[in-house]
């Protein structure tokens, strides 16, 4: 496996822990990536941005969130 490989699926690695951290492994990838697509929009920098970054910042001192199911769309089956 090259370098740039091995530096890509752990970096896919990372954020799919994301996922998993914030309780959203059964949310529908729909609902997901909609979710991606708002939060690519949002300027560095902003008080927004600023705002989500301390939220993120403060879950990263959790050991475990709650399940995150509080507004989670379930994929369908």
């Amino acid at each position: 496996m090259t370098a740039d490989r091995k530096h890509e699926a752990r970096e896919r690695f990372l954020l799919g822990g994301l996922v998993v951290k914030a309780g959203l492994t059964r949310a529908d990838r729909a609902f997901l990536l909609g979710g991606f697509l708002e939060l690519a929009r949002i300027a560095p920098g902003s008080s927004e941005y600023r705002r989500l970054r301390d939220i993120g910042e403060e879950a990263f001192k959790i050991p475990k969130l709650d399940g995150g199911s509080r507004g989670i769309v379930e994929a369908p089956e």
